[in-house]
């Protein structure tokens, strides 16, 4: 992520609290402004057309915060599954968390609905923040999840997200990762998860 792109990303986030606690209809004005040159900087940045920008970086009301996004790992004979995904890219399962969900009820509907698997969520693995270990290419800030699973049952079925599933060894990691979902640092990180009996929670 660029310099200028954080700067925007800064200035959104305070014409949002902007808009959200102000009465005065020239703050307002103003603050609708401020919104409106971030969404500039950012499609001058990334070369996204300023609708797309706006429909997805200035659509959202009350004080802005860091989506969650949560993984899933699940291990079956010491190897990890990963999804591979429309794009031709492979993940750990998972996804936003939706508003009427927690933690590990997400990890377990992402998963039954990406790899149709039934699983118990266990333990937390780490709590990180994206820009520290991913691609970055939204702009506003994620907080990623991840969580040991184990399965219960089930079986994959191709659907609108993903295309088949697949266990990996340690060594064996597809060369195609969706990099700003899951890294191979991140996968690396859930074998010592699933290999420590005294894992403690990594956070940033």
């Amino acid at each position: 992520m660029s310099k200028w792109t954080e700067v925007a990303i800064r200035i959104q986030g305070i014409a949002q609290a902007g808009l959200a606690y102000s009465e005065n209809e020239y703050d307002r004005e103003r603050y609708e402004e401020l919104r409106r040159i971030a969404a500039e900087m950012i499609s001058y940045e990334t070369e996204m057309p300023i609708e797309k920008v706006t429909a997805f970086f200035c659509n959202e009301t009350g004080y802005q915060t860091p989506k969650v996004d949560t993984r899933a790992a699940v291990f079956e004979d010491g190897k990890i599954l990963l999804v591979h995904e429309k794009n031709g890219t492979w993940s750990l399962p998972g996804g936003w968390c939706d508003v009427d969900q927690s933690v590990a009820s997400n990890v377990i509907k992402e998963t039954r609905e990406e790899a149709g698997l039934l699983v118990t969520a266990d333990k937390l693995i780490a709590v990180q923040d994206w820009r520290k270990h991913n691609k970055c290419n939204l702009p506003y800030g994620v907080v990623k999840i991840f969580v040991l699973c184990t399965p219960e049952g089930g079986s994959f079925h191709e659907n609108i997200e993903t295309t088949e599933t697949c266990y990996f060894g340690r060594s064996e990691l597809p060369a195609q990762l969706a990099v700003e979902k899951t890294t191979a640092e991140q996968i690396q990180m859930c074998f010592d998860a699933y290999e420590s009996k005294d894992w403690q929670t990594q956070f940033d």
